[in-house]
């Protein structure tokens, strides 16, 4: 990491020596573990056996807590969100604006950070867009409906991106949601899949093995774990996965719901209260790779209900494991997973809730289906690769430099 305090002299960069590119990374207090991943494993993978082409670094200061401590009633949650505002749209591009002349190329490896492009020589900034997200307010007014606040700065955050030289996007179905848009013409445009971490495979990891046997106790063969990782927001219809797993729950008493990625908000537990769900469901912290990695080996299924996607880590991740993955018929998760993965209707929760039954109560159909579905599932994550992802960043970077 950068200091904070860095002095700023700016260095001339001769025709040998490696491309300097500062990996800019959302705070970890703000991001989803998997935004921070695709920073972590950028500048790892661009290190390894590149330092004569490349020298990144992972650019990020630490999170200023100016309001955040206040414990009054009614006021931390708005001294949080005070904190927040002025960390991204504050300190971050003035911390960031300091080390402009530092280094050739800039990646802001999250596209809700491209307010920093403001602050970098765009000609030489690139952005990985994994969904359009953080836009939806403008772009889709009507389907989430925001303050003026919010949308100013949400104009700001897009008015960024769209002066990026590159945007490499994790799927083609993205880059293509930006053109319907007309947000960034075609060529400055580049597909560039994320990768699967080397933890994420069906090789026991005794460590982490027994944290999960910690957290879940001892395997037993009468329980069945179906797996959801990912946040609790709108789009990944949580509601969809507690009913899905409610009916399946009620014809199959032995299967377990397992959640990682935080807490269920109120309206969510509100509906695992009503459908008397709290015995049957374990909710667990946000998880190491290596864990995770573990409690995805400890699953029988992946379930993932999102009617909205911007590539599908989970479902990728956890065909690496060797777990099959259930999921919502979306475009860019038949781009992600192909054939390795079952699909279904999104928001059907009848289709849901049918599909899984019946996969888990064909047993000897089910042993053989399993089976073929780990098989293609292994075989389709291996097309997921960090290192491949780095190489195609080090040709983007190369076109950025005169």
């Amino acid at each position: 990491m950068i200091p904070e305090t860095l002095e700023v002299i700016p260095r001339m960069r001769a025709a040998a020596d490696p491309i300097r590119v500062a990996v800019v990374c959302d705070f970890p207090e703000e991001g989803w573990p998997s935004m921070d991943l695709v920073g972590a494993m950028l500048v790892e993978n661009l290190g390894r056996d590149r330092a004569e082409r490349v020298a990144a670094s992972r650019v990020c200061p630490p999170f200023k807590h100016r309001f955040s401590r206040i414990r009054k009633s009614g006021g931390a949650r708005i001294a949080s969100n005070t904190d927040r505002l002025l960390n991204r749209f504050w300190f971050y591009p003035g911390y960031i604006g300091r080390l402009s002349g530092q280094f050739d190329v800039f990646h802001i490896a999250d596209h809700s950070y491209s307010q920093l492009i403001h602050q970098l020589p765009a000609e030489r900034t690139v952005v990985t867009c994994h969904d359009l997200d953080t836009f939806r307010c403008l772009l889709e007014p009507e389907r989430e409906p925001r303050s003026f606040l919010f949308r100013a700065m949400t104009q700001r955050i897009l008015a960024g991106f769209r002066r990026a030289a590159k945007i490499a996007c994790d799927s083609r179905w993205t880059r293509d949601e930006i053109l319907s848009y007309r947000l960034v013409p075609a060529e400055r445009l580049e597909v560039v899949p994320a990768g699967v971490g080397p933890v994420f495979t069906p090789k026991a990891d005794l460590a982490a093995d027994a944290e999960v046997e910690r957290m879940l106790g001892g395997p037993d063969r009468r329980t069945v774990y179906l797996l959801h990782v990912g946040s609790t927001i709108r789009r990944k219809r949580i509601d969809v996965l507690l009913r899905t797993f409610a009916r399946v729950h009620k014809e199959l008493p032995a299967t377990q719901l397992l959640r990682v990625g935080g807490p269920f908000d109120e309206p969510q537990l509100d509906l695992v209260r009503s459908l008397k769900l709290r015995d049957s469901v374990t909710v667990l912290p946000f998880l190491t790779a290596e864990v995770l990695a573990a409690v995805y080996r400890r699953a029988t299924l992946l379930l993932l209900t999102s009617e909205a996607e911007g590539f599908g880590f989970p479902m990728i991740e956890a065909m690496a494991c060797g777990t099959p993955a259930v999921v919502s018929d979306l475009p860019v998760l038949r781009e992600t997973g192909g054939t390795a993965a079952e699909y279904c209707p999104v928001a059907d929760v009848e289709a849901w809730s049918s599909k899984v039954a019946v996969l888990l109560k064909q047993r000897e159909g089910w042993r053989s289906r399993r089976s073929a579905l780990r098989q293609m599932g292994l075989a389709q994550a291996s097309h997921f690769s960090w290192t491949v992802h780095a190489e195609r960043m080090i040709g983007i970077y190369t076109g950025l430099i005169p």
